[in-house]
C-alpha cells in the first residue's frame, strides 16, 4: 500500500481539490505541503497530535513538510469553531510561544539538511502595506462568497469582528507566499478550515495562472482532534511540565472504547494488518488496545524510557502490579498529622481529591474513595505516617483521580 492509499484507509483524508493529482505527487514524494499553527500557548497539545503525526508520516515518504507558526495570523485570531473573540497577544507572548513550538515539533519532523523548514508568516504578513493589500488581494475574494463560509457563519449571530474578517484573507495570503517563495505545491488544514484552503488555491491559480499547481486537502476529524486537547480537567498538553508523562499516558489509556480502534489508525505507526486483528478484541483484550495505544504515543512524545515508566506506573494503579512512584503524588507534610495520625477526609483534601471535608465526605460514604484498590467507606478511618513510608499508598477518588500518597 503506497502512502496515499495508507492515509485514505487511516482515516486521515477528508475532501480534495484533486485527488489524481494529490496522490501521484505524494506517492512520489514531491509534494512540498504545509499545515499551520497559531501560537496561542506555549505548549502544543494532542489536538495538535493528529497533524505532527501526518506530517512524520509524509516526511518518512520522501515528501516536505513545511511547519508554518501562525506569528503573523495568532494577532488576529481564526474564528473557525469559536463563539468568541479570541484574546488578542503580545508580540512578545507570540515570540515566546513559537521558541516553545520549535522544541516540541523536532520529536515529530526531521528539520536537518533542509528536510523540511519551520517558517513564521510574520515574516510577510507584519510588513504588508494595507493599500496596497487592498488593490493586490481584495479583488480577488467576493464578500458574499466569503459570508457563506462556515467559520463565519458561526460567528455572525453573536458578531463578527472586521478584524477577523480578514482571517481568511490572511491564511490564503499564507498559501500564496509560501508557493512564491518555497514552492510549496500543497496545504493541509482540519475540515473546519476548508474554506480558507479554497482561497488560497484559488488566489494562486488568479495571481500566478491556472497552471500554477496548488492543491488542498483536510483532514478527517481534525476538529475533533481539537477538542481532544481539552478534557474536563483542562488541557492535555504535549510539554511534560503541564502535562506529566503518566497524566499524558492515562489520558490515552482512559479513551472510550468507541474510539480506540480510531485512535490507533489515525496516531500510531503500528501497521494497519495489526491493527485490524484488534478489531474482534473484547474485555481485557480491548484494555490491552488501551495500553498499546497510549504506550505507543507517549513514546513518540516523551520517549521509551518515558512511556515504559508511565505503563509501570499505570499498571501499578489498575492491576495492582508495577512502579508506582511516576504517577501524580503528594507528600504529607508535619502539619498533615495530628497527633501522629490523619484521617481519610484530610489526605483526600491535603492531596487535592477532593475540594472540601464536606466533599471528601461524600465521596467515601458514596463508596468513590479507595486506598490500594480496597473501598473505603469508614469517614473516621485513620493512617498513621509509618503506613505511607516508602512508595505510599494509591488514593483514588472516582474511576480516574488518584494520588500516590507518600512520607519521605
Amino acid at each position: 500500500m503506497q502512502v496515499y492509499e495508507e492515509l485514505v484507509a487511516r482515516g486521515l483524508i477528508a475532501q480534495v481539490t484533486n485527488e489524481e493529482e494529490i496522490r501521484k505527487m505524494i506517492n512520489q514524494g514531491k509534494a512540498v505541503f504545509y499545515i499551520g499553527f497559531d501560537p496561542t500557548a506555549d505548549s502544543l497539545h494532542v489536538g495538535h497530535f493528529m497533524a505532527l503525526c501526518l506530517m512524520k508520516r509524509l516526511q518518512m515518504a520522501g515528501n516536505k513538510p513545511i511547519a508554518l507558526i501562525g506569528g503573523g495570523t495568532a494577532m488576529i485570531g481564526d474564528p473557525s469553531g469559536r463563539s468568541d473573540m479570541r484574546q488578542m497577544m503580545t508580540t512578545e507572548t507570540i515570540a515566546h510561544n513559537v521558541e516553545c513550538f520549535k522544541k516540541q515539533m523536532s520529536r515529530f519532523i526531521d528539520f536537518s539538511e533542509d528536510r523540511a523548514m519551520l517558517v513564521n508568516n510574520a515574516e510577510w504578513l507584519l510588513d504588508l502595506n494595507y493599500v496596497e493589500v487592498l488593490r493586490d488581494i481584495g479583488p480577488h475574494f467576493s464578500v458574499n462568497r466569503m459570508l457563506t463560509a462556515e467559520c463565519y457563519k458561526q460567528r455572525m449571530e453573536k458578531g463578527l469582528s472586521f478584524l477577523e474578517f480578514n482571517y481568511m484573507i490572511m491564511q490564503s495570503y499564507d498559501f500564496y507566499e509560501l508557493f512564491r517563495r518555497y514552492g510549496c505545491n500543497m496545504q493541509f488544514g482540519g475540515d473546519d478550515q476548508w474554506s480558507n484552503m479554497l482561497g488560497g488555491t484559488e488566489l494562486i491559480r488568479r495571481k500566478l495562472g491556472k497552471d500554477a499547481h496548488a492543491m488542498t486537502i483536510t483532514l478527517l476529524l481534525n476538529s475533533e482532534g481539537k477538542k481532544m486537547g481539552k478534557t474536563q480537567s483542562g488541557a492535555v498538553w504535549l510539554d511534560p511540565d503541564k502535562t506529566s508523562p503518566f497524566e499524558f499516558y492515562q489520558y490515552w489509556r482512559n479513551v472510550a472504547d468507541a474510539d480506540v480502534l480510531k485512535c490507533l489508525r489515525m496516531l500510531t505507526f503500528l501497521p494497519l494488518e495489526q491493527i485490524e486483528e484488534m478489531d474482534s478484541w473484547e474485555g481485557s483484550q480491548l484494555n490491552q488496545a488501551k495500553e498499546i495505544l497510549a504506550y505507543e504515543l507517549t513514546s513518540l512524545v516523551h520517549g521509551q524510557e518515558e512511556a515504559k515508566k508511565a505503563q509501570d506506573a499505570s499498571r501499578a494503579l489498575f492491576a495492582g502490579g508495577g512502579d508506582a512512584t511516576h504517577m501524580p503524588s503528594y507528600e504529607l507534610k508535619e502539619e498533615d498529622f495530628r497527633d501522629g495520625v490523619i484521617d481519610i477526609l484530610s489526605v483526600l483534601t491535603a492531596s487535592g481529591l477532593a475540594g472540601s471535608r464536606s466533599e471528601a465526605r461524600r465521596n467515601v460514604e458514596q463508596g468513590g474513595v479507595s486506598v490500594d484498590s480496597i473501598q473505603e467507606k469508614d469517614v473516621k478511618k485513620t493512617y498513621s505516617k509509618e503506613d505511607f513510608l516508602g512508595e505510599g499508598k494509591v488514593v483514588k477518588r472516582g474511576k480516574k483521580n488518584f494520588v500516590r500518597v507518600f512520607v519521605q
